[in-house]
């Protein structure tokens, strides 16, 4: 039986804040690979294989880094739509965003996000935020293996 590769994807429109998470995820020697989204319109066709992404591989990621303010659907739709789904609802998800407005983090929590994270602003902070991240849910977290 093939192992499925240890996908993360990122979405995430800021061309910056991408640029800064895959560099802080390559000095935290997290060598998965990275799929990233561009949009919550991307991020659903990604998850249930529609038109760019009609063709590929079945297998889902091993997590989920999120953004909320996102073009065309934001990331709180795309998580009610992942979180609603029972084939995506137990891929971890990861709330990676500048918000701190109480209530984007209330309802990304009664949505069913995982963790909800406020990008810290310097980056040695933010490489040790993704450091710490991707020991638990890429090191230590345990999902059920029928489910993912």
């Amino acid at each position: 039986m093939e192992t499925a590769p240890l996908d993360i994807i990122l979405i995430e429109d800021n061309p910056a804040d991408v640029e800064l998470t895959l560099r802080a995820l390559k000095r935290n020697r997290i060598s998965n690979r990275i799929i990233v989204l561009k949009d919550g319109e991307e991020a659903l066709d990604f998850f249930f294989a529609r038109g760019a992404y009609e063709n590929r591989p079945d297998h889902q990621p091993k997590l989920i880094l999120l953004d909320l303010k996102l073009p065309k659907i934001d990331g709180l739709e795309v998580l009610r739509v992942l979180k609603s789904d029972p084939k995506l609802k137990m891929i971890p998800v990861v709330v990676l965003t500048s918000s701190r407005q109480e209530t984007d983090m209330v309802k990304s929590y009664e949505i069913g996000v995982n963790s909800y994270i406020v990008k810290p602003v310097e980056f040695e902070q933010f490489v040790q935020a993704i450091k710490e991240l991707g020991l638990y849910w890429l090191l230590l977290n345990e999902l059920p293996k029928n489910e993912i």
